[in-house]
């Protein structure tokens, strides 16, 4: 018969989140053997997760790190803003986070078996969402900013500079962090997608009855004014909107080299 007692159940309990009923069951299983049990319940538990694993988990949250070399992003997803908020959640994003600024991307796989402990003990579909290491140059000048919600990050950017200072990066990443831009120069805007913005466009002033001479004007002003909301170096700075980032940049003597964003719901 397995030999454990109460304190064993007590502790499985506490290191799984599993019931009283399913620890002491695990225990007797495993002959009283804690690693084997936990085991058990790891994997009945993943088999449930499974389960849930088309739930939408659109919630989640954000960390940041810098290393020698490289800045890292990471977004965990969750369900619920109550699990997204947990202090155990939150610290597995920093953790992953950490890992992908220090040795890369692929080392999210470093963190799978965590991921899968948080998916038995909170009960929710919980993945690795989109990950970012940016590196940074010897001459390099650069800044980050999350901002935080309820105590987790839901809006991380770094921005990265040639020439320029450690501010100016900041307030970069300030604006991107609310002005949530898609490229950072026209070119970087795929030709597909010029293409059928394009289209809409022209359609939309045909609707409208616009005389066909000026139907290429009005699509160009109309083109230019939607890069305005995606391109960074065409937006209007957030703290004046008189001057754009280029210009802005421009003033302070600099060029973003790279940049580099996740936000929750993005």
């Amino acid at each position: 018969m397995a030999q454990f007692t109460a304190k064993d159940v007590q502790a499985l309990r506490q290191a799984t989140g599993a019931g009283m009923m399913d620890a002491k069951k695990a225990l007797t299983e495993a002959d009283g053997d804690m690693e084997a049990a936990r085991k058990l319940l790891r994997e009945r538990g993943l088999a449930k997760a499974d389960a849930r694993a088309d739930r939408e988990n659109a919630q989640g949250a954000i960390a940041i790190a810098t290393n020698v070399g490289a800045v890292g992003l990471a977004e965990l997803k969750c369900e619920t803003d109550f699990v997204a908020k947990s202090q155990n959640f939150v610290a597995l994003t920093q953790e992953i986070a950490d890992s992908v600024a220090a040795r890369g991307e692929q080392a999210v796989a470093d963190h799978q078996s965590e991921v899968d402990d948080l998916k038995v003990t909170l009960k929710e579909n919980i993945e690795v969402g989109r990950v970012v290491q940016v590196p940074l140059g010897p001459d390099d000048v650069f800044d980050t900013y999350l901002h935080k919600q309820d105590g987790r990050g839901v809006n991380g950017v770094v921005v990265v500079l040639r020439g320029g200072t450690k501010e100016l990066a900041h307030d970069i990443a300030v604006h991107i962090a609310f002005a949530k831009p898609e490229y950072l120069t026209r070119d970087e805007v795929p030709e597909d997608v010029v293409a059928e913005e394009r289209e809409t466009l022209l359609n939309m002033t045909k609707a409208e009855g616009k005389p066909e001479a000026a139907w290429d004007k009005i699509v160009e002003g109309r083109l230019n004014a939607w890069y305005k909301e995606r391109v960074l170096l065409e937006q209007a700075y957030v703290r004046d909107e008189k001057q754009t980032i280029a210009q802005v940049l421009a003033s302070g003597g600099a060029e973003i080299v790279r940049y580099a964003q996740l936000f929750i719901g993005g």
